[in-house]
């Protein structure tokens, strides 16, 4: 009787597990069911962010953007904690705040990982380290299952060759491995490197850019693996486009329907797929943006029927409405200073804020823009800037970092916090 007891009690644990997974990884540009509660606003915002002194840690950086009376000052710098080792080059990190308060983010130039607990976001902690798992290295990005744990896109491996393209991992929110695949295989070209995905859980489909953060190779490529056994499935050629625009796969993003996905790529393109559950997937291009010499189109953002993404060559971040995935059109920009190359965005959880940070004159500062969910408007959030500063924004600069130093600092993944 005992033993059925345990293993009825080990089962509804793991039902209840499975639950919470699910919902911890719920994206936050899904629909919202008619008649739920707004969410709240953020109160926190994250910044991973390296040190312009090579002599300085990396760090990640919490701002208190809380607008009521509990804030001490909209904007105001809460504290920092330092990642271990000097150089790691921050790059991305998770794109949304997961449930459980463990935010991954890379350090591509060092291939090394960190895990960072904020689950009391005014202490921040950095809970785990990882390098390279199952000989797949420099991870890249990453995104939650709906079981909770995250897949994470390996850019390479190191092969009799040299250095191959990587694979998928499957990791804990603990950075434990659960299952890894290499991308070095065919249907692969060796010159394809796994750089973004979008989860189609609906369809057992994954879909993975491809260009290499080393910028040895370019290809037009897209890929789409089966999630549930992580095999790659079919290679996706995008077409070249008027401007090369097909080159150098980006950001694939799922749209509010769940299963419609646009991919955008560095050469300023956009691109809808077609035929994801056939035999024959294939894309066509749908938008494309001008290209500044030096710079990419970047990081995009979906927000109901909306898609937002950074146009370097406009120094602006662009709102489209994709209602109507084939024809996008704009709706709105918030245009920025001529030498900002705007390159991250992050949107707020109620979709009412936008965090952007950047290259070249906005190297160490960060903005937050506005962003009205009805009508797809930008506006620059002039409130968000250092005391006694002139201009929007911060600017990571001339700080006493609460970690030690006063090294300036360089934003790049930038994350807003769940809703309270």
């Amino acid at each position: 009787m005992l033993k059925r007891i345990l293993i009825r009690r080990r089962r509804l644990a793991a039902v209840v597990a499975v639950v919470a997974g699910v919902a911890s990884a719920a994206p936050l540009n899904a629909q919202r069911p008619a008649g739920a509660r707004p969410l709240a606003s953020s109160e926190y915002l994250y910044l991973w962010t390296a040190s312009a002194d090579s002599s300085g840690p990396d760090f990640l950086a919490v701002y208190d953007i809380r607008d009521n009376a509990k804030a001490s000052r909209y904007g105001a710098l809460v504290t920092t904690v330092a990642a271990p080792g000097r150089g790691n080059g921050p790059h991305h990190t998770e794109h949304d705040m997961p449930a459980d308060g463990r935010l991954f983010a890379n350090g591509f130039r060092s291939g090394q990982s960190f895990v960072f607990d904020l689950s009391n976001s005014r202490a921040p902690r950095v809970a785990a380290q990882f390098g390279d798992i199952a000989g797949l290295m420099h991870p890249h990005s990453f995104w939650r299952l709906p079981n909770g744990n995250l897949l994470s896109t390996f850019q390479m491996q190191h092969d009799s060759v040299g250095m191959a393209p990587g694979g998928l991992v499957e990791l804990t929110p603990r950075a434990t491995l659960v299952r890894s695949s290499s991308a070095n295989r065919a249907p692969s070209s060796r010159s394809d490197r796994p750089y973004s995905a979008a989860i189609l859980n609906n369809i057992d489909r994954v879909v993975v850019t491809t260009t290499d953060m080393d910028r040895a190779d370019s290809t037009r490529n897209v890929q789409l693996w089966r999630l549930s056994d992580l095999s790659l499935q079919h290679t996706i050629v995008l077409p070249d486009g008027p401007h090369f625009e097909g080159y150098r796969s980006a950001e694939p993003r799922v749209l509010s329907d769940g299963k419609t996905v646009l991919v955008s790529t560095f050469n300023c393109g956009l691109f809808l797929l077609d035929g994801l559950t056939t035999a024959a997937p294939s894309a066509r291009m749908v938008a494309s943006f001008p290209r500044k010499p030096g710079t990419n189109c970047a990081v995009p953002v979906v927000a109901g029927n909306y898609y937002l993404i950074t146009v370097p060559a406009w120094s602006a971040v662009v709102s489209l409405d994709v209602s109507d995935p084939s024809h996008p059109r704009e709706v709105s920009r918030v245009t920025l200073g001529p030498d900002d190359v705007p390159h991250w965005i992050g949107i707020e959880p109620n979709h009412g804020r936008v965090v952007i940070t950047g290259y070249q004159a906005m190297k160490t500062r960060v903005l937050l823009a506005t962003f009205n969910k009805k009508t797809g408007a930008l506006a620059l959030d002039e409130r968000f800037r250092a005391e006694g500063s002139a201009e929007a924004g911060m600017r990571m600069e001339n700080i006493a970092w609460p970690h030690g130093g006063k090294g300036a600092g360089v934003p790049h993944g930038a994350v807003f916090s769940r809703a309270p």
